[in-house]
């Protein structure tokens, strides 16, 4: 129940900020808008398949935190390695440390549990 409830917090941060941001200032930083856009829809399909629950959306959930967790890897290590690439933060911007690192620790945990979900009897 945790999982589902950060992850939707998670939702509401990542859609709420980008929905403004994409509205008042896209033109600032496109690209780290759009991620965080990216990244809300991510987390909501996740949240959405864990409340759903069942053997298939579990395994949705696997797939989608697997690529939310590149994800955040992908564009942390971009955010540091080119910083002038965003001249704005995303959601993942330095693994997520503009929210408590909660982007990079969500998708670990989540998919640990997912995994341990599926060799329970």
């Amino acid at each position: 129940m945790l999982l589902v409830w950060l992850y939707g917090v998670m939702v509401v941060g990542a859609v709420s900020r980008s929905a403004v941001q994409i509205a008042t200032e896209f033109d600032k930083a496109p690209l780290a808008y759009s991620l965080s856009a990216v990244a809300g829809l991510v987390y909501g399909f996740i949240t959405y398949s864990l409340v759903r629950g069942g053997e298939r959306a579990r395994r949705a959930a696997l797939v989608c935190c697997a690529a939310e967790l590149a994800g955040v890897l992908i564009v942390g290590t971009w955010t540091l390695a080119d910083p002038s690439a965003f001249p704005d933060a995303t959601v993942w911007s330095d693994y997520g440390m503009g929210y408590l690192f909660i982007p990079v620790l969500l998708p670990i945990t989540a998919l640990f549990w997912l995994r341990r979900g599926r060799t329970a009897p």
